[in-house]
Parts: C-alpha cells; sequence; structure tokens
C-alpha cells in the first residue's frame, strides 16, 4: 500500500525545493494537492515520479519541478484569473485553484475534461472548471486572464492566447525550438507590447495542435 502522504511529500521535497522553487504558497499547493487523485488505478504507485505522467495515449502530467518552476514565474496571486491550457486531468488546475481566485481549465479531450471535472468536484475544488476546446485557440470567453499556464511543449505561442492576457498579465510555457530544444519561458503584456525571457531548461511532451508545423522543402 502506497503512502501517497509520505510520496507528497518527497515530492516536494526533492524535485520542487531543490530546483529554486522558494515561493512558499506555490510549495504549500504542491503539499495539498493529491496527485495520485488524477491518474488511474494503476499509475497511483508512480503518480510521484520526476517525470511527465502520461494518462492517455499521448497526454500527460507535467514534471512537477517543471511546473512548479513556471508557476512561481507566472507569479499567481490570490484575486488573479487563469487559464490552464491543457490542463489533461485537471492535476495542475486543481494547483493552480490554491493560489488564485478562478481558473479555466482548458483541454481538447472531451474525455480528460470529463475526468477533470470530476476530480476537482470530488476534492470540492469550487473555484475551477475545465471547458473543451482547441488548445491552440485559448479560451475568449473568460478572457482577459492574468496568468496563463500551458501544460506541455509548444513550438511558439499563439498570438491568440497571447493577446487574452491582461494588461500586466503572465504567460509561462515550455518553448521548444526549431532544433528541438525546449525552455520555460515567461511573456508579459504591457499594454499592446509583449516582452518574453528565458528562464530555464526543459523537456516535455507538446500538445496537441501546438507543434511546429513543417515548411515546404524545394
Amino acid at each position: 500500500m502506497t503512502d501517497f502522504a509520505a510520496a507528497r511529500l518527497n515530492m516536494v521535497e526533492s524535485q520542487i525545493r531543490t530546483n529554486k522553487v522558494t515561493d512558499p504558497r506555490i510549495v504549500e499547493s504542491f503539499e495539498a494537492v493529491a496527485r495520485e487523485a488524477f491518474v488511474g488505478e494503476a499509475q497511483r504507485g508512480i503518480a510521484y515520479i520526476d517525470e511527465d505522467l502520461e494518462v492517455i495515449p499521448g497526454r500527460y502530467l507535467m514534471e512537477p519541478m517543471v511546473l512548479a518552476r513556471l508557476l512561481q514565474a507566472a507569479a499567481p496571486q490570490a484575486d488573479d484569473m487563469a487559464l490552464d491550457v491543457g490542463c489533461a486531468t485537471g492535476y495542475s488546475t486543481a494547483v493552480l485553484a490554491r493560489l488564485v481566485q478562478t481558473v479555466v481549465g482548458l483541454e481538447s479531450d472531451r474525455s480528460l475534461m470529463d475526468m477533470a471535472n470530476r476530480t476537482l468536484n470530488a476534492l470540492d475544488v469550487d473555484n475551477a472548471v475545465v471547458v473543451e476546446g482547441a488548445l491552440d485557440a485559448g479560451y475568449q470567453k473568460q478572457a482577459p486572464y492574468d496568468v496563463i499556464v500551458f501544460q506541455g511543449a509548444v513550438s511558439e505561442v499563439p498570438v491568440g492566447i497571447k493577446r487574452q492576457l491582461a494588461d500586466g498579465g503572465r504567460l509561462a510555457a515550455v518553448v521548444i525550438d526549431t532544433t528541438g530544444l525546449g525552455r520555460g519561458m515567461l511573456i508579459q503584456r504591457t499594454g499592446d507590447s509583449f516582452s518574453g525571457r528565458t528562464l530555464f531548461d526543459a523537456s516535455t511532451p507538446v500538445l496537441p495542435g501546438l507543434a511546429r508545423q513543417p515548411g515546404f522543402v524545394f
């Protein structure tokens, strides 16, 4: 029988605190959310491994350390509205829900959306909902967002999603360059301008619809 509380504490101490995550609110959120509730029965014993965890073919929960560092960079505040792109079964949405006022999780797979909402309801997370939609389109209906986080890599952040940021909003994602290397990045909006900076090297699977499109070769 797995001691999930001990596994969760070990994840926080060995994966998150040791990797430059110092914001106490973020650390406490990872300590509080039961990651094993967001995976299938067969995966619960490995829910806290320091790797991306596949929940259905081709879809993953992001490695905890990468998620924690992206969240720290995005600096979520208690009165923020957040968009969680590609939230899969909703684990990241639950973590975000402890940090902000409201979270909209966006998921393109209906089965994952349904699973996420069931689990969030079961855990009494009442300030978050997961909606269905194309991941590369964001969710304009509830924009603007103070925080946007991508739960997987992208070849580039769609302009339409950047425009869903509020003035002063922050967007965090792993961006894959043309050589295939991934880096955690932070994009901030000031008025109609966007600035970005590289944060750290990171590797995580690319989200559906957000891979680099092959160009024409002559």
